[in-house]
C-alpha cells in the first residue's frame, strides 16, 4: 500500500503549514502572522528573500583569450606543446595531424590514427557513461540536491553545525552568510565561485566554509567579529586536483578534522587535508564518478553514490568500502540516522524510500562497513489522488532530497511530483520516525509553500532545542523555517505545554498510523 494514502489531506492554495504541536499541523493563511509564541521561538533565527530578479546569472567569458591578440606564426612544435597544454593528448595529436607542410608524412599520418582511436575510445566511453558528454553546467544541474539549480535564484544551503548561522549561495555565483543578531551579511566572492553545487561548515570551527565550484573547491576564512561585508578573494583557499571537475559534492568529518569532495567526471572521491591543501584519490573501479557524499553523524561511514546504477559506503578507519548495486536508477539522495546504524535512500527513477541497516560498535575498533546483504523497502510514495475544496490534488513520485532531523524523530522528504500534470504538486513530506528498539515510520503531513511556490532545498537545524526545525528554500527566493515542538525521547529537554502558547484549535492531538516497522 501506499505511504501517502496514510497522511492527512494537503491544504488548499489559500494556506500553508506553519509549524507542528501535539502531533498536529498547525496551518494559517500564509499572509497573517504567527503567534507571539510562536515568533519569540524563532527570534534569533533570520527569514531571507531573494527574489529571481534581483540576481542575474553572470555572464560568461571566454576560456581563451587568444582570439583578443593578432595573429602570430609560431613554430609546429611550439603549437604542439601550447595545445597539449590546453587541450591534452588529443590537442596535440590535431594540431599534429593538421600540419602535413611542417612533419614528416609519416608522423602526420600516424597522429590521425592515434586520433581516431582517441576519439572512438572517447566515443564509447561516453556511451557507458552518457553523463560525461554533458558540459559541466548541466552535470551541475544534473547532480545538484537542489530541485531546480539552473533556474532558482538560491543554489545551496548549509546550517553552521554550532552556530546559529547559515550560509546561502545566490544564481549570481555569490554566498551569503546570514548570523543570528548581527545586521552584517558578509558576501563572498571569488573569480572561481562558479556553479556552486554544495556548501559544508567546518564543525568545531566558527569560520571555515568549503564550497563546491565548478574547477575547484573553495574553502573559505570569514572572521565571526569582522565588520566587513565583503572579504578579500585572499581569505579562500583554492583546493583543485586535475580531473576533478566540477565539484558537485563537499562534505566535513563530523570532528572537521577530514574534507571530502566529489566530481561525477572524477572515479575517486577526494580526501583533503586542507592546511596543506593536499588530498588522497580513493579510487574504485566502475560508477563513472562520484555525484553525491554524505557522512554518517558518528563519522564511522560515508555514502557515496555514482552517476551509475551502483553506490558505495566507504569505513573511515581503513577507507575499504561495499558496493551496492540498484535495479533501475543511481542513487539520488541519502541520510544517515544519527547513530550511523541506518541509512536510508532513494532511487532516480523510483518512488520508494529504501533502509539500508549496519552495525555499530567501537568507532577506533571498526574496519569495516558491516551493512546488510540487501536494503529493504521502508515506504512507498508513489503518486495519491487528494480530494479538496478546490479540487483534486496529485502529490508523489520521485524523491528529489531527503533530510532525517539530529534527532533521529523527523525525516523530511522533497517529492518531486509531475510537472506536466497542472494537478501533480511538489511538496515536502514529512515522517515521524523511531530507530531504536525498533526502526518505525509514521505519517506527519505534509509542507506545501504559497501558491505558485515549489520547494527547491530543505535542511534540518542541527541544534534546535525545542524539536526540530526544518529550514525550506522555494523557487521565489523565500527562506523560511517551520517548527516541529516535541519531546526529544532520547534527550528530553523542552515542554510545549508549558512553554509555547499555541491557539485553541490546536489542542487536538492525532494517534499516528504505523507505515512501516522493522524488528
Amino acid at each position: 500500500m501506499c505511504s501517502l494514502n496514510l497522511f492527512p489531506p494537503p491544504l488548499d492554495q489559500d494556506h500553508v503549514p506553519l509549524y507542528e504541536f501535539n502531533n498536529v499541523m498547525i496551518s494559517g493563511n500564509g499572509f497573517d502572522c504567527p503567534p507571539a509564541s510562536f515568533q519569540s521561538a524563532l527570534i534569533n533565527i533570520p527569514e531571507v528573500t531573494i527574489p529571481v530578479d534581483a540576481v542575474k546569472a553572470p555572464g560568461r567569458m571566454e576560456l581563451s583569450s587568444k582570439t583578443a591578440f593578432i595573429h602570430h606564426k609560431e613554430g609546429i612544435w611550439k603549437r604542439c606543446l601550447n595545445a597539449w597544454h590546453n587541450v591534452g593528448l588529443a590537442g596535440f595529436l590535431e594540431e599534429t595531424s593538421n600540419s602535413k607542410e611542417e612533419v614528416p608524412p609519416w608522423l602526420c599520418q600516424m597522429a590521425r590514427c592515434s586520433l581516431a582511436v582517441c576519439r572512438w575510445l572517447s566515443s564509447f566511453h561516453g556511451s557507458l557513461f552518457p553523463h560525461l558528454t554533458m558540459k559541466s553546467e548541466d552535470l551541475t544541474a544534473e547532480f545538484s540536491q537542489a530541485f531546480d539549480w539552473a533556474g532558482c535564484s538560491l543554489r545551496a544551503f548549509t546550517w553552521h553545525p554550532h552556530a546559529n548561522k547559515f550560509a546561502l549561495a545566490l544564481l549570481d555565483d555569490s554566498i551569503r552568510v546570514y548570523t543570528a543578531e548581527s545586521p552584517t551579511i558578509p558576501t563572498l566572492k571569488h573569480r572561481l565561485q562558479k556553479d556552486v553545487a554544495s556548501m559544508a561548515w567546518k564543525p568545531m570551527c566558527a569560520s571555515v566554509l568549503a564550497v563546491a565550484c565548478q574547477s575547484c573547491v573553495l574553502v573559505w576564512h570569514v572572521d565571526p567579529t569582522s565588520l566587513s561585508t565583503r572579504p578579500s578573494s585572499g581569505c579562500a583557499q583554492v583546493l583543485s586536483h586535475p580531473g576533478h571537475s566540477p565539484v558537485t559534492s563537499v562534505c566535513w568529518s563530523p570532528k572537521g578534522g577530514v574534507l571530502l569532495s566529489a566530481s561525477p567526471v572524477d572515479t575517486a572521491m577526494l580526501v583533503w587535508d586542507v592546511p596543506t591543501e593536499s588530498c588522497i584519490p580513493l579510487q574504485r573501479v566502475g560508477g563513472g564518478g562520484v555525484t553525491f557524499l554524505s557522512w554518517s553523524p558518528d563519522g564511522s561511514k560515508v555514502l557515496a553514490a555514482t552517476p551509475s546504477s551502483v553506490f558505495r559506503v566507504w569505513e573511515t578507519q581503513m577507507w575499504t568500502c561495499e558496493r551496492w548495486p540498484t535495479l533501475q536508477g543511481r542513487c539520488q539522495t541519502g541520510c544517515w540516522s544519527p547513530d550511523g546504524s541506518r541509512l536510508l535512500f532513494a532511487v532516480k527513477g523510483e518512488s520508494v524510500i529504501y533502509s539500508l541497516s549496519f552495525s555499530v560498535t567501537d568507532g577506533e575498533t571498526q574496519a569495516c562497513v558491516g551493512g546488510s546483504q540487501s536494503a529493504s523497502v521502508v515506504a512507498d510514495v508513489s503518486e495519491v489522488v487528494f480530494t479538496t475544496q478546490t479540487g483534486d490534488i496529485r502529490i508523489g513520485g520521485e524523491i528529489q532530497s531527503m533530510s532525517w532531523d539530529p534527532s533521529g524523530e523527523r525525516l523530511a522528504v522533497l517529492l518531486k511530483g509531475n510537472a506536466e500534470d497542472m494537478e501533480s504538486q511538489s511538496v515536502i513530506a514529512v515522517f515521524r520516525t523511531r530507530n531504536s528498539p525498533i526502526f518505525e515510520l509514521l505519517p506527519c503531513g505534509f509542507i506545501q509553500g504559497k501558491k505558485g511556490e515549489i520547494p527547491q532545498l530543505f535542511q534540518f537545524h542541527p541544534s534546535f532545542q525545542k524539536g526540530a526545525l526544518l529550514t525550506k528554500l522555494w523557487s521565489s527566493g523565500r527562506v523560511d523555517h517551520f517548527p516541529f515542538y516535541f519531546v526529544n525521547a532520547q534527550c528530553p529537554r523542552f515542554s510545549p505545554e508549558s512553554s509555547v502558547l499555541l491557539p485553541g484549535n490546536a489542542t487536538s492531538t492525532s494517534k499516528p498510523r504505523t507505515l512501516f516497522t522493522e524488528t
